[in-house]
C-alpha cells in the first residue's frame, strides 16, 4: 500500500479541526502574525492553508506529494501557491522560509531526511511547527474498547511510524535546533468517527473482527463511562544556524 494515499482528504479535514485549539496556541507562540514566508507542509486539500495565510499576513506555499489531492478544492488555497513535491527533496531555495508547519506529516515520512530539508530551507532562527501523534501511548478505557494494539500494527503495515511522537524531539537535537516541547493536554469525548482512519488502514481480517467487536462495545457504552487519549506532541524547532 502506498502510504501516501491516507488518510482520506474527509478525514484530513476533521483531523484539522479537532486540532484547532492546539494549533492557534501554538502559532501565536511562535509569532505567526510576523511570519512573511510560511511553508504549509503535507498540506493535503488545505485544511489549514486558509488560516496560515490568514493568520501569518505573508506569502504561503502550500506543499503536498499528491497532486489530486492539491486539485480537490481549490478555495482553502486562494492565495497560496500550490506545489507538487516529496517533503524529503523540497523543490525550494536554501533560507526560502521563516515559518515551517505540519501536523501528522512525520507519522508518514522519513523523520531523519525530513528534518536536514526542512533546516535547508528555513532561514536562521526561523521555525518549524510540528503536531504528530504517539500511539505507543494511546489511553483508553475501559479495556473492551481499546484498540491501541490495532493501530500499531496497521500503522506500521501501511509504512508509518506510530511512535514518531516521542522521537522526533531527539532526532532535532541532533542538528541545529532549539526545541522546545508541549503535549496536548485536553482530554475531550472520544468521537466514534476515531475508527474511521483505523479502517482505511491495511487490516488483517482477524483485526477487522476484532475492531468490529470493539466498535459494538463503544456503542454500548456511554459516553461518560469512556476515556480515550492519543498522547499529541506539539513541538517547536527553530533553526540556530
Amino acid at each position: 500500500m502506498n502510504q501516501y494515499d491516507i488518510p482520506s482528504v474527509e478525514l484530513l479535514r476533521q483531523q484539522a479541526e479537532w486540532l484547532a485549539p492546539a494549533r492557534a496556541r501554538v502559532l501565536r507562540k511562535v509569532g505567526i502574525g510576523w511570519r512573511r514566508k510560511v511553508l504549509d507542509l503535507a498540506c493535503g486539500s488545505g485544511a489549514v492553508t486558509e488560516e496560515l495565510l490568514r493568520r501569518s499576513g505573508g506569502e504561503v506555499a502550500a506543499l503536498d506529494c499528491r497532486q489530486n489531492v492539491l486539485a480537490v478544492d481549490p478555495k482553502p488555497f486562494a492565495g497560496a501557491g500550490r506545489v507538487c513535491g516529496d517533503a524529503l527533496s523540497l523543490p525550494f531555495a536554501d533560507c526560502a522560509f521563516d515559518l515551517v508547519f505540519c501536523q501528522f506529516t512525520f507519522l508518514w515520512i522519513n523523520a531523519c531526511s525530513a528534518v536536514k530539508e526542512i533546516h535547508r530551507v528555513l532561514q536562521p532562527n526561523g521555525a518549524l511547527v510540528a503536531i504528530e501523534p504517539d500511539y505507543g501511548g494511546m489511553m483508553e478505557y475501559p479495556q473492551e474498547i481499546a484498540a491501541g494494539g490495532l493501530w500499531l500494527n496497521a500503522l506500521t503495515r501501511a509504512g508509518a511510524d506510530p511512535c514518531i511522537g516521542r522521537k522526533l524531539p531527539g532526532i532535532l537535537r541532533q542538528t541545529d535546533w532549539k526545541v522546545e516541547v508541549d503535549l496536548l493536554n485536553r482530554l475531550t469525548p472520544p468521537s466514534p468517527r476515531r475508527f474511521a482512519l483505523l479502517e482505511e488502514l491495511p487490516l488483517t481480517d482477524e483485526e477487522k473482527t476484532t475492531l468490529t467487536r470493539i466498535k459494538a462495545a463503544d456503542a454500548a457504552l456511554a459516553e461518560s463511562a469512556k476515556v480515550v487519549h492519543l498522547p499529541m506532541f506539539i513541538i517547536i524547532g527553530e533553526r540556530m544556524i
